[in-house]
């Protein structure tokens, strides 16, 4: 049996953006309900997560705001790209996720669109949105690292 690690799976779109707007507190992998012109669209490797996120429709939970583009040789058949898409998680999974966003101040937010096997899954993730000063703070701790990379390895360099 194959491991359910990373083998065999061939990341789609990944939402970076996610991760400096938001600090991620759990996450967690789904199926995705897609028609067959979405599957082929991502087959081509397009795909937006950039302005996705989740929401509960009557005790499920469904991905809004995903952007897959039309599939170029589709007929009338194709699909509308920002359609509702149905997650598919265990229940359990979704009493937590459930319980978790109606606390407060969080959402679930996609990480990345991924195949794994010839299945379309995707990661999501609770999260606390960041206020400006803690992404900004991020982003100074970011550049003081590379800074002390840069000079680490300059001498090292120069040795």
């Amino acid at each position: 049996m194959a491991d359910k690690g990373q083998a065999g799976r061939k990341v789609i779109a990944s939402n970076r953006k996610a991760r400096h707007d938001y600090l991620i507190e759990d996450t967690y992998e789904a199926g995705l309900v897609l028609m067959g012109t979405e599957v082929k669209a991502l087959r081509m490797g397009r795909a937006n997560l950039v302005d996705g996120y989740a929401t509960f429709y009557r005790d499920e939970l469904y991905l809004e705001g995903v952007h897959i583009p039309e599939y170029l040789n589709g007929s009338w058949t194709n699909h509308t790209p920002r359609r509702r898409r149905k997650l598919l998680l265990h229940r359990r999974e979704l009493d937590k996720l459930h319980a978790a966003v109606h606390a407060s101040g969080r959402t679930i937010v996609p990480l990345s669109l991924y195949f794994s096997g010839s299945v379309v899954k995707v990661e999501i993730a609770v999260a606390t949105g960041k206020k400006h000063y803690d992404k900004r703070h991020a982003l100074r701790e970011r550049q003081d690292r590379r800074e002390t990379e840069r000079a680490v390895f300059g001498r090292h360099r120069e040795e």
